[in-house]
């Protein structure tokens, strides 16, 4: 058995919402070292006020540190509409691919469910989708920015 990127996701959502300052978990040859704010650790494996996850198969450890690159975009207080946060600390990416256009821009209208972006951590990728339907009515960050844990990502009017 080993951990799947979903696997990992439902971990680090579930160590979010609690008080749990490190977890430490084996899966055959794989470790999942999970820690806020770099607790326990006398480097930090991160910046951040989220968890971050480091997965090191063995004998070869990986430690990543969080600094923002961008300045996160402005958007408008008269925008309003539901608000489409960054669920951890990552870097944004619109397209799937670079020589695909961006999954959705600014003024385009989107199912629920629909992908808007995706967020990289560590080389794991997380679709962010669309929480209603709607239209994108501003876009929060830059492609390839690192966006903060609860940025604002999309702002999307209901329809």
């Amino acid at each position: 058995m080993s951990l799947t990127y979903k696997d990992i996701s439902e971990i680090l959502k579930i160590i979010d919402s609690s008080n749990c300052e490190e977890l430490v978990l084996e899966v055959g040859d794989t470790k999942l070292v999970v820690q806020r704010n770099g607790a326990g650790a006398s480097t930090p494996l991160a910046t951040a006020a989220a968890p971050v996850a480091a997965v090191e198969q063995p004998e070869t450890p990986t430690v990543t540190k969080a600094e923002p690159t961008a300045p996160a975009l402005q958007i408008s207080a008269s925008t309003q509409g539901e608000e489409v946060r960054a669920p951890m600390v990552g870097t944004f990416y619109r397209k799937p691919s670079p020589a695909e256009p961006a999954f959705v821009d600014e003024g385009q209208t989107v199912r629920k469910g629909d992908p808007l972006c995706l967020i990289e951590v560590m080389k794991l990728y997380t679709t962010i989708e669309a929480p209603i339907d709607g239209v994108v009515a501003a876009i929060g960050a830059e492609d390839t920015a690192l966006v903060a844990h609860n940025q604002i990502l999309f702002v999307i009017e209901p329809t």
